[in-house]
């Protein structure tokens, strides 16, 4: 009789271990797939930024190329020549300047 009520609480012992091993790890699941959504969300959400700033990065990539074609018509002697017509309002030797009469 003795031996009987050691294994039913040996077995009901077996069964609340069981039943708390599997609860914990019901929980452990359940925040792991909480914390697995937030981190897609984050991840979404850098995908989003990391596109955003790449666009910057090439039309920024596209404005140096402007600025740079700029900085050589700067230096050549057409551009001179049209500062110096519109600006300073010099001519060639040799032009005539027609100006209405007001």
């Amino acid at each position: 009789m003795i031996k009987r009520r050691v294994v039913f609480r040996r077995k009901r012992q077996n069964r609340l271990g069981m039943f708390l091993v599997t609860l914990v790890v019901l929980m452990l699941l359940v925040v792991v797939s909480i914390n697995s959504i937030g981190l897609r969300q984050k991840r979404a959400s850098y995908q989003e930024r990391e596109q955003a700033l790449q666009e910057q990065i090439d039309a920024e990539e596209d404005r140096k190329l402007q600025i740079e074609e700029y900085r050589k018509y700067t230096q050549t002697k057409k551009y001179v020549e049209e500062v110096a017509k519109d600006k300073l309002g010099l001519v060639n030797p040799g032009e005539i300047i027609y100006k209405p009469e007001e």
